[in-house]
């Protein structure tokens, strides 16, 4: 018996065409690249007050602690602690940073004006606040942007911003009077 050996005949191994996948590839890898949203991370700093000896004598006496005063219903602006200087109560839209922004530009100028360097501002915050609220205000309170020489630049207002809690304060009780002037007693 004779065996036969049945040979296959030759054939080369078919090539795989992936140009036109790797074409593909080439329009679609930076297409995704581009439409990714990459997150952002910011660090808002928080400043401890620190008052010298003779600031806190002078404390004592006459406190001069810029406070804002975030509650569910209204923003307030104390100056010298404790006594309300201008309140912005809440909108349909929210919360007035805008107007808040424009008052504190014109405070900042009226220290100026005054020789008090005034750099610090102490957020009082009610319970009920939530946290993109305490941020806008934050950035609120820091700077604002201006126009400087044909450049949009964040001008600084008071960057040394430090977190309390806000007092409780009822309906029934009075408010205190608002418009004051600055450094002056009543």
């Amino acid at each position: 018996m004779s065996m036969r050996r049945h040979r296959r005949p030759n054939t080369q191994d078919a090539e795989l065409d992936i140009t036109s996948f790797m074409n593909l590839m080439i329009v679609l890898v930076p297409v995704l690249l581009l439409s990714l949203v990459f997150s952002q991370v910011r660090i808002l700093n928080l400043q401890l007050p620190v008052l010298t000896e003779e600031e806190q004598a002078q404390d004592e006496q006459e406190p001069k602690i810029l406070e804002l005063v975030i509650t569910p219903s209204r923003l307030t602006l104390n100056y010298p602690a404790g006594m309300a200087l201008k309140q912005f109560d809440i909108t349909e839209t929210g919360y007035d940073f805008a107007a808040l922004s424009v008052y504190l530009q014109d405070l900042k100028l009226t220290f100026q004006q005054q020789g008090i360097e005034k750099n610090d501002i102490v957020l009082l915050l009610d319970p009920a606040i939530d946290y993109q609220t305490i941020v806008s205000a934050m950035d609120t309170v820091r700077s604002f942007k201006a126009v400087v020489a044909a450049n949009l630049v964040d001008a600084e207002l008071f960057p040394m911003v430090s977190l309390g809690d806000a007092p409780a304060v009822s309906d029934s009780e009075p408010q205190a009077p608002i418009g004051q002037a600055i450094g002056t007693k009543q």
